[in-house]
């Protein structure tokens, strides 16, 4: 969770962000945009095994984004390893576990890393995805490790500099369920067996 964040132009450059309005009336083809964009990272390092890492708590509303995804990856049916759902989150307590385990369990993983982030008003709604590594816990200005090689995160709720902990909380469920569903909609299609055939 971490909110946006204006950087130089010269830095900007060098890593590739993109960005999608998941608003009620988005688009089939902004989605199928997102995917392709998704798609074509995870294809950039095809010796890798590639694992989905959902951070987030189920015991705060906005926080709840990465286990609700997660969750929703896993009864779609996701061909690849997902970590953090409603039933296991991996949050900042165990997150340290989790990251030695996945060190353990598979070799030189690329892990796709999805969290909420909390920024302006006028962008709640919008999602982000990175090719770079995610800070979790930014906007609570905890010290969290970075982790993964891609990152995907939304912003839930605006962010509240005297209380992020309470923007969270105070954060709609149907948004975060509603964002969850766009996220984990461009994560299907970005893994789909025909898409990787093509």
């Amino acid at each position: 969770m971490w909110p946006f964040q204006k950087k130089p132009k010269e830095e900007a450059k060098k890593k590739r962000a993109y960005y999608l309005a998941a608003k009620e009336d988005t688009k089939e083809r902004e989605i199928e945009i997102m995917a392709s964009k998704v798609r074509w990272a995870i294809q950039q390092s095809p010796n890798k095994e590639l694992v989905f890492l959902c951070i987030g708590s189920d015991r705060s509303t906005g926080d709840a984004l990465g286990p609700f995804v997660g969750s929703m990856l896993k009864q779609n049916k996701l061909s690849y390893p997902v970590y953090g759902t409603l039933k296991s989150p991996v949050h900042a307590l165990n997150l340290g576990e989790v990251m030695k385990e996945l060190k353990e369990n598979y070799e030189n993983p690329m892990i796709f890393a999805i969290d909420a982030c909390l920024g302006d008003e006028e962008r709640i709604g919008y999602i982000l995805f990175k090719e770079e590594p995610l800070i979790p816990g930014h906007a609570l200005n905890k010290s969290l490790p970075q982790v993964g090689q891609l990152h995907m995160r939304a912003i839930v709720n605006y962010l509240d500099p005297l209380s992020p902990a309470q923007s969270l909380n105070d954060t709609r469920l149907y948004t975060v369920i509603h964002l969850a569903g766009v996220i984990t909609d461009i994560i299907m299609r970005a893994t789909s067996t025909e898409e990787f055939e093509e």
